[in-house]
């Protein structure tokens, strides 16, 4: 993308200048690459006049023509309320014609002998065909051992990684309806038969961005795979690595998920959202820090919403994608894991005892001795292809949460808050992934996450009403160095954040300036609470989905919870008052 917008700038520099170093640029066409250059500009965020005219240097009558002819071939268009101009939906309607002369298989073609290469096995790509999925293209395995269900061959759908991966990403009416139709045959024991389990299963997929089969459709035979979009989001299609199970573990087929949706991306020119990123920085340089250590190893696909409780010395967090609640004594390290029949992102305690969580289908009441779930309320009901996220009690009790789309649609994500009376109310909306919340000391603050969109916000916040005003960003990230996360707040009323793939947890001063980094030993902490006797140990939660075989390798304890001695103490959490 730099490199992209770097070539864009130099069309601005000279009017005159050549193209290259051997040809001249030829009489008229200067506009044509000017208009082509301010739409590769505009691509990339909206921009007022102004800033354009900053960022080309062209004269405001040149600039003013060209946009005006722009806009009146619908390339581009003027938004009055933000005096912005934006893509224009002309290109949509042009990039139907070039999806509806998309060559599936000659776009995958070089990613197939990629994959193959790398992963020394055999490579499939697939399509939707009824209740099926065909095998279209294939790499052998570099290995001696070769795999049956080749080119022209069928796997079920509900039975394969290929067939898995692409249902997942239909549209929920006609996911609905292809798993109503569908005859759930059993190949071998591990084939999914029951449409719930299997409806479940197709929302982890979608949650993870990749599919592992084990042996499911052949004995002997396992595999991971991705859904190959299409500007909508659309799956056209799967690409997958098909291994021997002898050669493979699960841990392994979770490692290569990164690649193949790496693949996938590719395949569809489709760059993926930044809450979906692949791109990991490098470690940071330097000694292993003293004051960070492992409180509770493990291997959390997605380590999230840590609570500490104070009268059981026990530290409460969830694994999003397993799912599961789970919880452990940090001097003892043992872990109690409870399973989760749907995909669950935080737990809070509730005054009349228990907990309650977010997850996929609402606000749920859950008791972590039975694994009980009880629904409390399910204000996006209407929104399947949503879930909830992180949360947090304001000290009178209201549980506050956001919601985000499964597969990171951008700005599907809304911000609620539910009354200890039972009462629900949207707050705000238009977010991309809603994530880490909390509270200032003397509660006139709420701060809340943007993952998607790089940024902590911060509100004016009345406790005693419960309204939140006057939005404004607290801190923003550039690129380069992660993603904001989940959050706290401590006792001075500084804001902790976990980064995700910024291998560190920071503290920012009440304006919003970085106070202080730690680095971490994992690529993606999530989220972090303060905890122990005093409160003052930070626990961080952390994830290693989409991690590679060679990342886990540099950060074995990813999906570990660890604890930074911060020689600061925390606030006390909230409960929920319903």
């Amino acid at each position: 993308m730099k490199a992209k917008l770097q070539a864009t700038a130099e069309i601005f520099e000279d009017e005159t200048q050549s193209v290259n170093a051997d040809s001249v640029v030829v009489p008229g066409t200067q506009a044509l690459r000017k208009g082509i250059a301010l739409l590769e500009l505009v691509a990339t965020s909206p921009l007022r006049f102004g800033e354009l005219s900053t960022r080309t240097g062209l004269p405001k009558g040149t600039l003013h023509r060209i946009l005006a002819t722009l806009i009146e071939t619908g390339l581009l268009r003027f938004d009055k309320t933000t005096q912005t101009y934006r893509l224009g939906v002309r290109l949509f309607e042009m990039a139907h014609h070039v999806w509806d002369e998309f060559d599936l298989r000659g776009a995958a073609e070089p990613e197939l002998e990629r994959l193959s290469e790398l992963a020394g096995e055999a490579v499939r790509l697939a399509i939707l065909d009824r209740e099926q999925a065909l095998y279209i293209d294939e790499r052998a395995a570099i290995r001696t051992i070769r795999l049956g269900s080749g080119i022209g061959s069928r796997v079920a759908i509900h039975a394969s990684g290929v067939g898995k991966a692409i249902v997942a990403h239909l549209p929920p009416a006609e996911r609905a309806q292809m798993i109503g139709e569908l005859k759930f045959e059993r190949f071998t024991p591990n084939t999914i038969t029951d449409p719930d389990e299997f409806l479940r299963e197709l929302d982890l997929i979608k949650g993870r961005g990749y599919a592992i089969s084990v042996e499911e459709q052949t004995a002997g035979v396992s595999s991971v795979a991705a859904a190959i979009l299409d500007h909508r989001a659309r799956a056209i299609g799967a690409v997958a690595i098909v291994i021997p199970s002898f050669r493979v573990t699960v841990n392994d087929l979770h490692a290569l998920g990164r690649e193949v949706i790496e693949a996938s991306r590719r395949i569809s020119g489709n760059a993926g959202e930044a809450a979906m990123s692949l791109k990991v920085q490098k470690k940071p340089l330097g000694a292993e820090r003293t004051d960070v250590r492992v409180a509770i190893p493990g291997s959390a696909f997605l380590g999230e919403g840590p609570h500490w409780s104070a009268s059981r010395k026990r530290l409460y967090w969830v694994d999003i994608l397993a799912p599961a609640v789970l919880h452990a004594d940090p001097v003892r390290g043992a872990v109690t894991t409870v399973p989760m029949p749907e995909l669950i992102s935080a737990i809070v305690p509730r005054r009349r005892g228990g907990f309650v969580a977010t997850t996929q289908h609402g606000i749920k009441a859950i008791d972590v001795e039975t694994g009980a779930v009880t629904p409390i309320a399910d204000p996006e009901v209407d929104r399947p292809g949503n879930r909830f996220n992180d949360a947090k009690c304001d000290r009178a009790g209201r549980l506050w949460a956001g919601t985000l789309a499964i597969d990171t649609t951008p700005g599907e994500g809304s911000l609620y808050r539910f009354d200890p009376d039972g009462r629900v109310h949207r707050m705000d909306g238009g977010f991309h992934v809603s994530n880490g919340i909390d509270f200032s000391p003397d509660n006139q603050r709420l701060y809340f996450t943007d993952t998607g969109k790089r940024r902590i916000y911060v509100y004016d916040f009345d406790l005693e009403s419960g309204a939140i005003d006057n939005r404004r960003v607290f801190h923003e990230l550039p690129e380069g160095v992660g993603t904001p996360n989940g959050l706290t707040v401590d006792s001075q009323g500084f804001v902790w954040s976990a980064q995700w793939d910024g291998w560190c947890v920071t503290r920012y001063d009440p304006d919003g300036q970085v106070e202080r980094v730690i680095n971490l030993p994992v690529p993606r902490p999530t989220s972090c609470i303060f905890g122990g006797p005093g409160l003052d140990t930070l626990y961080v939660t952390s994830a290693r989905i989409r991690l590679s075989a060679q990342q886990l390798l540099e950060a074995p304890l990813s999906g570990s919870v660890f604890a930074v001695d911060t020689g600061v103490p925390g606030l006390p959490e909230s409960s929920f008052a319903g």
